[in-house]
C-alpha cells in the first residue's frame, strides 16, 4: 500500500471529509482492520484565505509548497491538495516536489468523460468559477462544454462558502440557494453539475436534487484510493 499525502487544513472542516473517505474506501477493498497510510499536512487557513483575496497567488504557493514538501519528506508517495481553489498554484507546488500530484480536476473530468457527460455545470469559489486554471483545465483537457451561474448568483456561492461552510455552519436558506442556482444550471442545458469546492458536499447531496452531482471530494479519495493500493 502506497502512503497518501494529503495537503489539507483548507478549511479543516473539508479535509475531515477526505481523511474518512479514504479510510472508508480502503477498509471497503481489504476489509478487516486495514485503514489508508495517510500523511497529512494540515496548514492555518486564515493567512491563506487573506493572501486569496489580496490576490497574492505566488504567496499562497510559497506556503503550500513548504508544506507539500515536509508531506514528501514524511513519506508520501502521492500528493492530494484537499481543496480545489487552491489547484491554482498546482504547476509550482508540483515543481517544489518529486512525487506525483493528483489533480482533482482531472479526477473530477474523467468521471465525467466516463460518464458521457459533455455540458457540465461548475459551482465553486469565485476563483474556481470564474479563472481558467479549473474549468480552462476541463475544456482544453477534456473537451467538455463548462456553464457557470451568472454573476449575482456566483457571489451568493463564493459567500456561503467562506462565510458559512468553512466555519461549519450548515444553513437551510443557502441549500435552498444551492438547490436553485443547481436548477437553473441544468435548465440552461447542464446534464450534471460539479460540487467544485471541497465544502459544498457538506451543504447538499444527491438526495436533495434530480440533478447528476459530481462531489469532488468523493471523487479526488477514491481516486487516491485507488493509486494507494
Amino acid at each position: 500500500m502506497k502512503t497518501i499525502g494529503l495537503l489539507g487544513g483548507m478549511s479543516w472542516e473539508s479535509t475531515v471529509g477526505y481523511y474518512r473517505a479514504i479510510n472508508e474506501g480502503v477498509k471497503k477493498k481489504l476489509g478487516g482492520l486495514h485503514s489508508a497510510k495517510i500523511a497529512m499536512y494540515s496548514v492555518d487557513f486564515e493567512p491563506i484565505e487573506k493572501l486569496q483575496h489580496q490576490g497574492d497567488w505566488e504567496g499562497t504557493a510559497r506556503i503550500l509548497s513548504e508544506a507539500a514538501q515536509n508531506i514528501q519528506s514524511a513519506g508520501a508517495d502521492v500528493l492530494l491538495i484537499c481543496t480545489n481553489t487552491m489547484h491554482k498554484v498546482a504547476p509550482q507546488i508540483e515543481k517544489a516536489i518529486k512525487i506525483p500530484l493528483l489533480h482533482i480536476a482531472d479526477a473530477t473530468a474523467e468521471v465525467l468523460v466516463d460518464k458521457g457527460i459533455k455540458t457540465v455545470g461548475l459551482l465553486g469559489t469565485a476563483f474556481t468559477m470564474e479563472k481558467d486554471f479549473y474549468k480552462g483545465r476541463l475544456i482544453e483537457k477534456y473537451g467538455l462544454n463548462v456553464q457557470i451561474p451568472n454573476g449575482e448568483d456566483r457571489k451568493i456561492v463564493h459567500k456561503i462558502i467562506y462565510e458559512e461552510l468553512c466555519l461549519g455552519k450548515i444553513q437551510s436558506d443557502s441549500k435552498n440557494e444551492y438547490l436553485r442556482i443547481i436548477d437553473m444550471l441544468a435548465n440552461q442545458g447542464s446534464e450534471a453539475v460539479i460540487l467544485g469546492c471541497t465544502e459544498i458536499g457538506m451543504l447538499i447531496s444527491q438526495g436533495d436534487t434530480k440533478v447528476k452531482l459530481l462531489d469532488t471530494t468523493a471523487i479526488h479519495a477514491e481516486k487516491a484510493v485507488e493509486y494507494s493500493l
